[in-house]
Order: C-alpha cells, then sequence, then structure tokens
C-alpha cells in the first residue's frame, strides 16, 4: 500500500470518516466557476509547478459526486492536474434549465467548464452515468481536438433508445418513488452498499454512502431523467479510449460494459476485486487504467 491513494486510505480507515473528510478538504477542495447559465463547482488536486503536467477531467456517476474521486485522484496527482466536476444539480453546480435534459446538454456544461479553466487539452474520465455525458462531449466535433483519450469506467447504457423505453420508464418510476419515499439519506442508506464488491472495508462503504448522502434531490431527479431518457449508444466519440469495469459489477455489468466497448471499437478490461465504484474500492488500478499505464 504505497501509492497516494493506498495511504490516504490507511490513514483514514485509522481515524474514520471523518479524518476522511479533513483530508478531503485539506488536498481536494470544492472551487465554484461562473459561467453563462450557472455555477460550476469541481474540485481539483493543487497543480505541481510544472505546469506542462497533462489534464485529466473526471465525471461522477449519478449517484455520487466530485469528492468521491479523491483517493484516485491523489494516485494521479504527481503525474497529471486532476479535475472533478460536479455535474449540473450535484454539489453546488446549479441545475440544467432543462427538467428532462439528454447528455449533449451536460456535454455544453463541461465545455464550459473546460474553457472558463483554459484547459487546451485533457484525457476525459467518465463513471457510470458520467460516461454518458462523456461519450456525448466526445461525439462534438468541436470538442474532439481538446480530447487526448476517453476513458469509460463502468458506464452506464441508459434506457432511451428502442427497446429499452419501457424498462427505463419502470426504472424511474422506482428511483424517483425511492427518493419520494425515503429522502436522500434513506436513498444513500439503501442503496450505497450495492456500488461496491462484498470485499469492500468498512471505509469504502462509509465513503460511498457520506457522497450518496450529499446528493441534491432535484439534481439527482433531473440525472434520473437522463439516465432513462437518453443512451450511451446515442453518441458516437470521436477519439480514441478505452473501458473498464469493476469485475464484480452488478450494475453495470462487464458483459454490458464490454458491449459498449464493443460498440465504439475500444478495447475492454476489468479492475478485479471491485463492484461499481471501482475507482473508489481500487484507487491505483484505475489511476493507472486512466493515465495509461
Amino acid at each position: 500500500m504505497n501509492s497516494p491513494g493506498a495511504q490516504f486510505h490507511a490513514a483514514a480507515e485509522a481515524d474514520g470518516l471523518q479524518h476522511a473528510l479533513s483530508l478531503l478538504d485539506r488536498h481536494f477542495p470544492e472551487r465554484v466557476l461562473a459561467v453563462d447559465g450557472g455555477n460550476i463547482s469541481y474540485r481539483e488536486i493543487a497543480p505541481a509547478a510544472d505546469s506542462t503536467l497533462p489534464v485529466v477531467v473526471l465525471l461522477h456517476g449519478i449517484g455520487s459526486g466530485a469528492p468521491s474521486w479523491l483517493p484516485c485522484a491523489l494516485d494521479m496527482a504527481r503525474q497529471a492536474r486532476v479535475i472533478a466536476w460536479n455535474a449540473p444539480g450535484y454539489g453546488k453546480s446549479d441545475r440544467l434549465p432543462q427538467a428532462r435534459p439528454h447528455a449533449n446538454a451536460y456535454a455544453a456544461r463541461l465545455r464550459q467548464l473546460a474553457d472558463a479553466l483554459g484547459i487546451r487539452r485533457f484525457t476525459l474520465v467518465g463513471h457510470s452515468l458520467g460516461a454518458m455525458m462523456a461519450a456525448a462531449y466526445a461525439s462534438v466535433a468541436g470538442n474532439a481536438p481538446t480530447l487526448e483519450r476517453l476513458v469509460l469506467i463502468s458506464p452506464a447504457r441508459g434506457y432511451g433508445m428502442a427497446g429499452r423505453l419501457e424498462q427505463g420508464a419502470k426504472v424511474a418510476r422506482e428511483r424517483l418513488s425511492t427518493l419520494g419515499e425515503l429522502g436522500v439519506h434513506g436513498l444513500a442508506t439503501q442503496r450505497s452498499a450495492r456500488l461496491l464488491s462484498a470485499q469492500a472495508d468498512t471505509l469504502q462503504r462509509d465513503w460511498v454512502r457520506w457522497n450518496m448522502a450529499q446528493l441534491n434531490a432535484a439534481g439527482y431527479t433531473q440525472a434520473v431523467h437522463l439516465l432513462c431518457g437518453d443512451a450511451i449508444e446515442n453518441y458516437t466519440p470521436a477519439v480514441s479510449g478505452a473501458v473498464w469495469c469493476g469485475s464484480a459489477d452488478h450494475i453495470t455489468t462487464p458483459e454490458d460494459s464490454r458491449a459498449v466497448a464493443q460498440r465504439f471499437g475500444m478495447p475492454f478490461a476489468l479492475i478485479a476485486n471491485a463492484g461499481h465504484a471501482c475507482y473508489v474500492e481500487q484507487p491505483g488500478m484505475a489511476a493507472g487504467a486512466i493515465l495509461h499505464k
């Protein structure tokens, strides 16, 4: 356990979730930018003096947020400038104006963030529903020149295409009904463990649950409509990349993730001993996948 991400985990596990949160504030602070259409919040590992470091932009999934990337971001910090956004409606990011946005609306907001930060070239990483947003960004001709590589981790395929619409309507009803009945904290208590493998330890379970408990109900609702009203297959990335998936992922299964890789003509590989939130369980392996090592 020599990597910075593993060191974070060892230190935080010894002292519990509160120590992990103190490390979050110290090493991965939240920042807010005002853009046309509202605020965008993000977290960034303070860049090193070497401005030639590559840039990595991380997009979280539907039940998470920018803080969840901390252990993985720490593993990349010496080799890259690492930025994790809070999607519209998450953290301090304002919602999109559309009640039921498609992924291209999230991609447009991401372009605003990249422009505001002056990022010209970067590796884009999307986890779960964030993978759909990343694929949408990479499919826009005007965005492709800014991308060096696209990495999709446990990509959510979505339900917004023929053959999956009926299932999508059911999923939307179930998710929004659960939110209405339990609230955000109840949702986190009920659903967070599903994101991890049976081998996940106490801190990893606490970390995933804490991140899910930070959801904004309105932003989550908007993202549910994205998940159920759009599909990753509706986009064709114009850059090269790779698809990864936790070997014990029961949400976006290895079979489904492999199908996304085949559709996009990308290589596919597994992150061993990890569930859906594989970058939390195996931050070093995820960092290596992102940095192409």
